[in-house]
Parts: structure tokens; sequence; C-alpha cells
């Protein structure tokens, strides 16, 4: 009977363990087939985003608005607040035709400790079924907030991978950006860390 339930057992933990790995070997995806989207304002988002680019190559793309937020904070903040609360999905001046991608990363900060909404603006308007999506974050030191869990709602039939997190600017502080020095060599690493745990 134990030799039973131990049978059970590896065949339960071979079957959990195949779900976490990807079908395809990240590795062997062509670089064309990549896609790096992100959002910044402070400019963090976007030096993460270059370190993924040096990594694994592909198309290396910012978000833009058809109207740009406004430069004050606190004004964002409102802006933001306000779109959150009542749903609205900003327009967005940037297009692009995902049918040749398989991989997709989507960068963002986290905003009242939700996804942005231009970033639900283009998850909403695109069609992600069957790819990898891979998110990227960075934030003011409160985390994530429900911006990972977001994403796989919009994505329902994308292959979500582990998603990467760091510390950047606190733009209500006015410290804005700081992935240099010691912190860009420290994000580098924990950076090609984490992709290389994805299989790139």
């Amino acid at each position: 009977m134990k030799y039973f339930f131990l049978f059970i057992f590896l065949i339960s933990s071979l079957s959990c363990s195949s779900q976490t790995q990807p079908e395809v070997q990240l590795s062997e995806v062509a670089s064309e087939k990549i896609l790096i989207v992100y959002l910044t304002r402070t400019k963090n988002t976007k030096a993460v985003a270059e370190m993924i680019h040096e990594k694994v190559g592909g198309r290396l793309v910012t978000m833009e608005l058809e109207t740009p937020y406004p430069e004050d904070y606190a004004a964002i903040v409102a802006q933001v607040a306000q779109e959150n609360e009542t749903g609205i999905l900003p327009p967005l001046k940037t297009k692009i035709d995902l049918t040749q991608y398989e991989v997709v990363f989507l960068g963002f900060p986290t905003w009242g400790m939700q996804l942005p909404p231009p970033m639900k603006t283009f998850l909403s308007e695109n069609d992600l079924s069957g790819k990898f999506v891979i998110p990227f974050n960075t934030n003011a030191g409160y985390g994530i907030g429900s911006s990972f869990d977001k994403v796989e709602e919009l994505c329902p039939d994308s292959k979500i991978l582990k998603g990467y997190s760091t510390k950047g600017g606190i733009e209500r502080d006015g410290i804005l950006f700081v992935m240099e020095g010691t912190k860009e060599v420290e994000v580098k690493k924990e950076v090609n860390d984490w992709l290389s745990s994805l299989g790139f």
C-alpha cells in the first residue's frame, strides 16, 4: 500500500512541476519573436527594460499615450485615481502588431498599488493568447500591489511566467531616476539571474 501512495505522490509531483516549466525552451526563441513593451515615467522601468533587452534581444517599445499625463505629480495621482475608480482606459498612441511575437515582456511601475491604466488599455486592446507573458515592475518600495494579478486576469489564455520587481524612484519625494551606480549593478545581476531562471 505504501508503494501505491509513493507512486501517486511521484506522479503528482511530476505533473505539478511540468505546469511551471515552459513548453518551449525560451533560449530557443528567436530574438525577432521577443517584444519588450514598457511604460515609464521616471525612467526606472526603462532602465530595467534595457537590461532585459541587452540579455535577450528582441524589440524594445516604450508605451506612449495619445494625451500624455500631466507633469505635476499631484495631478497625475488624481487622474490615475479617477481612471482606476471609473474604469476609464486612456487611449494609446503606441500601436503594435503582435502576430509575430511569441514572448512579450510587460514593464510598468506600480501606481496606486495597481496596474497602471495605460497597461490595462494595452492588454484590453491586444490579444496575447498562447504567448509567453512576462511582467516586470519598478515601484517606490511598496511592492507590486495587485498589478501582476491584473496581468493574469487580462491575459487568461497566455502563459504567464514569473515576474520581476525592484524598488525604483519615489516621485512623491522628488527622487526620480535611481537606477545607477551600485543600484544599477545590483539590479542588473538580479535581472540576469531572473532571466536565467526562466530559461534565457
